[in-house]
């Protein structure tokens, strides 16, 4: 079951975000199995992330190089809220978006 994931950290900066992720690409795990979207987004001195994974167990197991990562960085997560995804519709298809 698809599920959205999100994090609302307190105090994740631009600088901090980006380093985690040059890390995260050092690790092998810039694109990880069953991430299908990510988004960063919000304040750069307060950033949100919210992720759509294939299922929760993807993202576990992501976790497991990700934690490290961002304890080292001084990052609190938190507990990331994870939701189960009725329906995914990719690009304009309802409304008058026109090529």
């Amino acid at each position: 079951m698809a599920v959205v994931m999100r994090f609302t950290p307190q105090g994740m900066t631009a600088a901090k975000y980006d380093e985690c992720v040059k890390r995260l690409e050092q690790a092998g795990a810039g694109a990880p199995a069953g991430r299908l979207y990510h988004v960063c987004f919000g304040d750069k001195n307060n950033l949100r992330v919210s992720d759509i994974w294939d299922s929760r167990e993807s993202f576990e197991k992501f976790r497991q190089t990700l934690t490290p990562i961002v304890q080292e960085l001084g990052i609190d997560t938190g507990d990331p809220d994870f939701i189960e995804i009725y329906n995914i519709i990719e690009g304009a298809r309802f409304g008058t978006a026109k090529p």
